[in-house]
């Protein structure tokens, strides 16, 4: 077995095995709400201060199982989640359309970047995202990709086929198999490039020696929906506690601390709210 399989192996046991504690309790218990969500809500610190938050107002206990939202979605097509926090557009679609949930509501957005050494072996500063995903793939320089279906990881491979590039198999492209935190450390080992959320990245940067080489281009736009399950298919989704905690993220005081959120210590924003908007106003 080789390491990419050992990692994405660990990884979907780590999910499995949440999945089966928390999903016991949670539907043990018509007080607990299980949220799957990305792991850049989690990493970025953000949860941390809205679930608390939550839990105060609505007597709800939140479990937050925090995988990418490739994992997080199909949790939720299998009844193992309450409520959903992801932000992989064209996947929350056909979620939708499948009928999996009965809701899906714009939360907030804030853009992904690509990363790298700050001696930058591929020249990618400045250029757009198509270019410097071609400047990587020729000059042979360590890309380190999540590998997992996250939402970043579509990000990215919608990127490689934009640029016309085929990664797999090539011996500069490295899968993880890991969360964004674990990935941003992968790639600081390895002085490769990466996407990031921006969030996450500015929350880990210290330590890192990564920089931004590459931001601001209209296809590293990153949105996240609010999605509640649909009770019918699994009468055991605790449809009460989804909606009150999807109510809770769009509601007018959440979305303020949202927009809030990071400025003390980064001094912008790692999130812009956006209920409420047309999901036209931000291209989608």
């Amino acid at each position: 077995m080789n390491t990419k399989q050992m990692l994405t192996r660990t990884t979907t046991l780590v999910a499995t095995l949440a999945i089966l504690i928390y999903g016991t309790v949670a539907f043990a218990s018509p007080k607990t709400v299980i949220l799957a969500t990305t792991t850049s809500t989690q990493d970025s610190g953000l949860l941390d201060v809205l679930v608390p938050l939550f839990e105060k107002e609505s007597g709800f206990q939140v479990k937050t199982i925090s995988v990418g939202s490739g994992q997080a979605m199909k949790m939720g097509e299998k009844g193992e989640a309450d409520v959903l926090l992801v932000h992989s557009p064209d996947a929350e679609k056909k979620f939708m359309t499948e009928g999996f949930g009965v809701s899906r509501r714009l939360v907030m957005h804030n853009d992904f970047v690509i990363v790298g050494p700050p001696a930058d072996p591929a020249r990618i500063k400045g250029a757009s995202a198509a270019d410097a995903m071609k400047r990587i793939s020729q000059s042979g320089s360590v890309f380190v990709s999540r590998g997992d279906n996250s939402g970043t990881h579509a990000k990215e491979k919608g990127l490689w086929k934009a640029s016309a590039i085929e990664p797999e198999g090539q011996k500069w492209y490295q899968q993880s198999g890991l969360g964004m935190g674990q990935t941003l450390n992968v790639a600081a080992e390895k002085k490769g490039y990466t996407i990031t959320d921006r969030a996450t990245y500015l929350s880990l940067k210290k330590g890192l020696g990564l920089g931004i080489l590459v931001e601001g281009d209209g296809k590293l736009l990153n949105v996240y929906h609010i999605i509640e399950l649909n009770s019918v298919k699994w009468p055991k989704v605790n449809a009460k506690g989804g909606k009150d905690f999807a109510d809770f993220m769009v509601a007018k005081k959440t979305q303020e601390i949202i927009g809030r959120f990071g400025v003390d210590k980064f001094g912008a924003p790692l999130f812009f709210p956006d209920a409420g908007k047309k999901q036209e106003s931000l291209g989608l």
